[in-house]
């Protein structure tokens, strides 16, 4: 396993981020807990959840999972860099939701009681909160530090003015601020290139991709779709990029099988060949799958093969960072 840096900070992480998304509503309680001990043998040693994950309101499913698994003993939970998410509804009652002082830190408590620990490595906001001031978030997030139950801050689904903006009210407060950005990006998704990379990379901000392979799209879902085999390729994001991107997966594929390479592992290897990049999320659903995206790890790509992928799956605008991206 390759490790690097979070962000600007000297914690180290595993090139690849165990996603548990699935742990719970697709995969049986003890096919997560063999997953997440077959992560530790690979070197695997950071973990991305959030609260919602289980989609049983108020119940955290997936961090309760998490929690049973490291009661189990055996150095599980301090061999892991534990990264979970607050923002979304854990209840019907109005302030059970968003980034306000008293939520974050009821979520904060809530969260650590789930999952059986003292504290989270990396707590991030889910979302940006457009109704409370950052004042608040980071006095608030200053309380959890001072406690102990927090160690950094990072964001999710952040827009790069969102990124300064926190960073810069962080900075007033003489506060480390956010030190991680979650973000949708993949080759067929490269928004962020414009505006929430360049301010990351500012900043000391590092990426963590979900999605690497939108929804399956990019994980050899035309050959799927032949063999009967589609799986998730078959619906949701995966399906909206089959029907719009068709001819462009199909020789992205091609590309995959002349270089000898399993597509799902090129589309990661192409974000780790990003420099604003930390670790993709993965979210295998069973051990074959997490044993499978390894594979991204052995992948390299020259400059030539870089540009085929731009060709196939152009960056928005004329690439890279506004306003070049988008005017002379």
């Amino acid at each position: 396993m390759d490790y690097t840096n979070l962000g600007r900070t000297g914690l180290t992480v595993s090139r690849l981020c165990l996603g548990t998304m699935n742990f719970g509503p697709q995969t049986t309680e003890p096919d997560s807990y063999a997953i997440m001990d077959r992560a530790l043998e690979h070197g695997i040693n950071f973990f991305d959840t959030a609260n919602v994950y289980g989609w049983k309101l108020g119940e955290g499913v997936t961090e309760q999972i998490i929690g049973r698994w490291f009661a189990q003993g055996g150095g599980r939970r301090d061999k892991v860099v534990l990264a979970t998410k607050a923002y979304g509804r854990m209840s019907e009652w109005p302030n059970d939701r968003g980034l306000s002082a008293r939520h974050l830190i009821q979520a904060c408590e809530a969260s650590l009681r789930r999952m059986q620990t003292d504290w989270i490595d990396l707590y991030q906001m889910h979302h940006v909160e457009r109704r409370t001031p950052w004042e608040e978030i980071w006095q608030a997030m200053e309380v959890l530090v001072t406690q102990g139950k927090v160690r950094y801050v990072g964001s999710s689904n952040f827009a790069g003015w969102h990124l300064v903006q926190a960073q810069e009210a962080a900075n007033r407060r003489h506060f480390l601020g956010l030190v991680s950005e979650q973000c949708i990006y993949n080759l067929l998704t490269r928004h962020v290139e414009m505006e929430v990379l360049p301010a990351a990379q500012r900043y000391g901000i590092g990426i963590i991709p979900w999605s690497p392979l939108h929804g399956g799209a990019l994980g050899g879902a035309v050959r799927k779709l032949a063999e009967g085999t589609a799986g998730r390729a078959a619906s949701g994001r995966a399906e909206e990029a089959l029907a719009n991107h068709r001819p462009a997966i199909e020789a992205y594929e091609k590309l995959c099988a002349d270089l000898g390479h399993d597509p799902a592992d090129v589309g990661v290897a192409w974000l780790l060949a990003q420099p604003a990049v930390t670790a993709p999320i993965i979210g295998p659903r069973t051990i074959a799958q997490l044993d499978a995206a390894l594979g991204a790890l052995s992948v390299s790509l020259d400059e030539p093969n870089l540009s085929k992928l731009d060709e196939l799956f152009p960056p928005v605008g004329k690439g890279g960072p506004g306003p070049e991206a988008w005017a002379w």
